[in-house]
């Protein structure tokens, strides 16, 4: 690749940029070298990627998420538009991609069956959406319309970028799929890994650092408030101390469970369906179906009925069975 040399009569000589800028070229030529990359296929750009997130966004909810001047009697022939140029961007910010971690031959076919794949769900996806947007407006009294979620609820706008991503994880283009997640990051503050498995009906309350780890499983009608971690208990070595990556270590949560405020789940453990986790609770242990999990500091006003005998206050960090006659200790930290 031939290097275009800068016109240095035109550098100002106060910052002594052009011995700054070759040292910073010297330290990008010791990066490649020392992780084999690729210098000359470039990268897909988050930039690019921050636009054709608006354009898919307005395709999938126009008269809401689209432009202002969007009608009802235009927003057909806007969805025609800007899915197509969406699409046509995005293929080739995968192209990027897949040139730069497979090389060039054949990136440009695979990118357009990848998208082509992509473009094929979003009939799918703007279905989930709409079933997640009617959990949130059903799951918050302070939810006026189904119109204000879409429009102001940071949990819908994450879940949306959430399953555009997932879709292109699933399908072959896991960087791309990444940037778009940390988009939504940024802007909502809640982190999803392109690579978990959510299901339908998912609502995430108020939202703000919210973390759902690359092999976490949620079930269908799942609700979770802000500050929720469903994270990795421990991190595998091989035998030269280098992370075992793509192992399942998140927790798995079935149907209709809900986690409340600054709850910590880590490890791939079990939350059996319709099971209510308090907040702040840190858990590191498989719960039955049907559990209750109360918060910590919360046992001189939280009683059972324990084997018969008369209210007992409830221990710190322990779970009550759907029956209110179980009580097992999980709430140790190790």
């Amino acid at each position: 690749m031939t290097r275009i040399e800068p016109d240095r009569t035109r550098l100002d000589d106060t910052w002594n940029v052009a011995a700054i800028a070759g040292e910073l070229h010297a330290a990008r030529e010791d990066w490649r070298a020392k992780h084999r990359r690729r210098g000359d296929a470039g990268f897909p750009s988050r930039r690019k990627l921050e636009a054709i997130m608006a354009d898919l966004s307005g395709a999938l909810f126009p008269l809401r998420l689209g432009t202002g001047t969007v009608r009802p009697h235009t927003e057909c022939d806007y969805v025609l538009e800007t899915l197509d140029r969406a699409l046509g961007r995005l293929r080739e910010e995968v192209r990027f991609e897949l040139a730069h971690r497979d090389g060039a031959a054949g990136a440009d076919d695979r990118a357009g069956e990848i998208v082509g794949g992509f473009a094929g769900c979003l009939p799918e996806i703007r279905r989930l959406l709409d079933r997640d947007v009617e959990a949130a407006y059903a799951g918050d009294p302070a939810a006026r319309s189904v119109d204000e979620v879409v429009l102001c609820y940071p949990g819908i706008a994450a879940i949306l970028h959430h399953r555009l991503a997932h879709q292109l994880h699933r399908l072959g283009a896991p960087l791309v799929a990444r940037i778009i997640a940390e988009i939504a990051h940024s802007t909502t503050a809640i982190e999803i890994h392109p690579g978990a498995r959510i299901g339908h009906s998912f609502f995430i309350d108020h939202g703000s650092g919210v973390v759902i780890g690359e092999t976490a499983v949620v079930g269908d009608r799942v609700r979770i408030y802000q500050a929720v971690t469903l994270g990795a208990r421990s991190f595998p070595k091989d035998d030269d101390g280098t992370l075992v990556k793509g192992i399942a270590r998140h927790p798995i949560v079935e149907d209709d469970v809900v986690i409340y405020a600054g709850a910590t789940i880590l490890g791939r453990v079990t939350i059996g369906a319709g099971s209510v986790i308090g907040g702040n609770v840190w858990l590191t242990e498989s719960v039955a179906a049907g559990s209750i999990i109360h918060q910590a500091c919360a046992e001189q006003e939280r009683t059972v009925v324990r084997k018969g005998r008369c209210p007992d206050a409830l221990p710190a960090g322990h779970v009550v069975g759907g029956d209110a006659a179980r009580v097992q200790d999980v709430g140790a930290e190790p």
